[in-house]
């Protein structure tokens, strides 16, 4: 019996865990020929705890502008690997429910990948991870890459 992933959903916010997540998720595209979908998103919870005399649209504006830069850098990444059917995907929600349940779900995703920790450890001690998330909502596979 062989198990092969046609669709691979990487989840990645720019932590360390997320570049070792998408470095695995290279070999497991390429040794599946599979599709890439690269998403990121940004959290809701974290824009919305800024002061409200701090938040104005262009805070919102620069999350979608780092998000789409470090996913742009990520696809040239995996373009430079062979790997050139890769999408990229912003999203603005709660990463927790957003990655397996719309994302996942959308892309018709049979493995998502992430890393073990992101970059919220107040939120991580506070009310979970969102790996832990993933996997407890997630319909597919989940590879949680530790570092």
């Amino acid at each position: 019996m062989s198990f092969e992933y046609d669709r691979v959903l990487v989840a990645v916010d720019g932590s360390d865990a997320s570049e070792l997540a998408f470095k695995k998720a290279v070999e497991v595209v390429l040794r599946n020929n599979a599709k890439m979908l690269l998403a990121h998103v940004i959290d809701t919870r974290t824009i919305t705890t800024v002061a409200p005399e701090v938040y104005d649209q262009s805070l919102a504006n620069r999350s979608e502008n780092y998000a789409q830069a470090l996913l742009d850098e990520y696809k040239q990444k995996a373009h430079d690997r062979g790997i050139t059917n890769v999408t990229t995907h912003v999203e603005i929600g709660s990463p927790k429910i957003k990655i397996p349940k719309d994302l996942a779900k959308n892309f018709e995703a049979d493995l998502i990948i992430c890393g073990a920790t992101g970059l919220n450890a107040v939120e991580r001690f506070l009310i979970g991870s969102v790996s832990e998330s993933i996997t407890r909502y997630a319909k597919c596979d989940v590879l949680i890459v530790r570092n």
